[in-house]
């Protein structure tokens, strides 16, 4: 029951951080809605995992995280060398 409620709330999250990839005034932003996205998914699948009780998910957490940290590694190194406006 509460697995559910923890699955439509990241489900929600999830949406809010979609919309704002979509409609981001800048670059950084949309990097920042990617990093929750990312977050959101990770969270779904810890809950699905504590949910069915079992850890045979739990890798995929690990590379999720991976390469969302070096997505947003790369974007900022981006927005770094070219600026905040592009």
């Amino acid at each position: 029951m509460i697995a559910n409620i923890a699955l439509v709330c990241l489900a929600i999250a999830g949406a809010c951080a979609a919309y704002r990839v979509l409609r981001g005034p800048a670059l950084a932003d949309r990097v920042v809605a990617l990093d929750v996205g990312l977050m959101c998914l990770m969270a779904g699948v810890a809950v699905d995992a504590a949910g069915s009780g079992s850890s045979t998910s739990l890798v995929l957490i690990v590379v999720i995280a991976v390469i969302g940290f070096t997505a947003t590694v790369a974007a900022s190194s981006f927005i770094e060398r070219n600026g905040p406006g592009t």
